[in-house]
């Protein structure tokens, strides 16, 4: 039996979330406060709509909003996913304002990805959230939802979806799955685990300071 919650995520490929100009494509003052709508001049090319009224949130990050969907079933009954409660509490509470609203989102010549509810605050689009923390590897898995029931041994899953990836996973007291992490955690760790054995051994070989007495003030206490 897999025990609830069980964490559904999307996974893309080749997809440079890190690109110098892709990253810096944003307005963070904008995403926090009404007042800062107008600081936009980071957003390009997303930046104001036709007419020049602002876009919000502006940038590319948010232009390229994820918008592929799932529906998933267990022996053909319909299996619902939370998609609530999937980001950090501090981007929730301290990066994207309650006041803040869409506007202009997705009205360009040129649509992105996935649109937002104008009616909806920032803080409450929790996939917008889950996206506009940017992924430092080009391959990445994205929360997309939780699913709150027990899924039992022998259960068939089926999922509709376009083309992208969708991984089931639960968690334990390390955290979720992520070997590429765990790898790096434990090369650093293992490099300076062995470099300060390396020094005590050579510490305890040839220590740094001998016998004090050879020290020129103590061989001549008069200062001569």
């Amino acid at each position: 039996m897999k025990k609830q919650p069980i964490y559904v995520y999307y996974q893309l490929e080749n997809f440079y979330q890190n690109h110098r100009r892709y990253v810096k494509s944003r307005s963070d003052s904008q995403l926090t406060s009404p007042k800062f709508e107008n600081q936009i001049s980071a957003c390009k090319p997303e930046d104001d709509a036709t007419g020049g009224k602002p876009i919000v949130p502006c940038g590319l990050i948010a232009w390229s909003l994820f918008n592929d969907t799932y529906t998933l079933s267990r022996n053909n009954t319909p299996l619902a996913v939370n998609k609530k409660g999937i980001v950090w509490k501090s981007d929730k509470e301290h990066k994207f304002g309650n006041r803040v609203f869409p506007k202009n989102f997705q009205k360009g010549n040129l649509t992105g990805g996935a649109t937002l509810n104008p009616d909806i605050p920032l803080s409450e689009q929790e996939d917008l959230i889950v996206w506009m923390r940017t992924a430092a590897l080009p391959t990445f898995r994205k929360l997309y939802g939780k699913i709150e029931t027990d899924l039992e041994n022998g259960d068939t899953i089926h999922v509709t979806l376009k083309k992208k990836k969708l991984v089931l996973s639960t968690t334990s007291w390390l955290g979720g799955k992520n070997y590429f992490l765990g790898i790096v955690y434990l090369t650093v760790g293992g490099f300076y685990f062995f470099l300060a054995l390396a020094f005590t051994i050579m510490y305890l070989v040839k220590p740094r300071l001998g016998d004090p007495s050879y020290l020129s003030w103590n061989r001549n206490p008069g200062g001569r």
